[in-house]
């Protein structure tokens, strides 16, 4: 599976954008699929995950901010970002697994990141 990040930017604080995450292959309902991120000098942390049938799972942070979907039929899934914060820049990823978790090490297949600035 080959993942490709796409949809980050340059926004201002209390601004949106959504990120897409295009994969390959024909199975591609069978991965769960996840957003992590990496800010500067940080970890990097669970974001969002949606499984095959859409069953969601969001950290804690984001939870009520971000919006986790896809679409099976274009082998896409995206992160729908609201109220964006100074911290919430960083290098944005997706990543894949056909079982379920949260954890980077659930996680098989990576995407490049996208970046994400968010100013003051």
């Amino acid at each position: 599976v080959q993942l490709q990040a796409s949809g980050g930017g340059l926004v201002q604080a209390g601004g949106s954008l959504r990120l897409s995450c295009a994969a390959s292959g024909r199975t591609f309902r069978s991965y769960s699929m996840g957003w992590f991120r990496q800010g500067p000098g940080k970890e990097r942390e669970f974001l969002a995950v949606i499984d095959g049938s859409g069953l969601t799972v969001y950290a804690s942070s984001v939870k009520g901010r971000f919006t986790i979907s896809r679409d099976n039929a274009k082998n896409n899934v995206y992160l729908q970002m609201n109220s964006l914060k100074p911290e919430d820049t960083a290098e944005y990823y997706c990543a894949a697994t056909q079982a379920f978790g949260v954890r980077e090490a659930d996680m098989v297949y990576w995407g490049k990141g996208t970046l994400v600035t968010v100013s003051s």
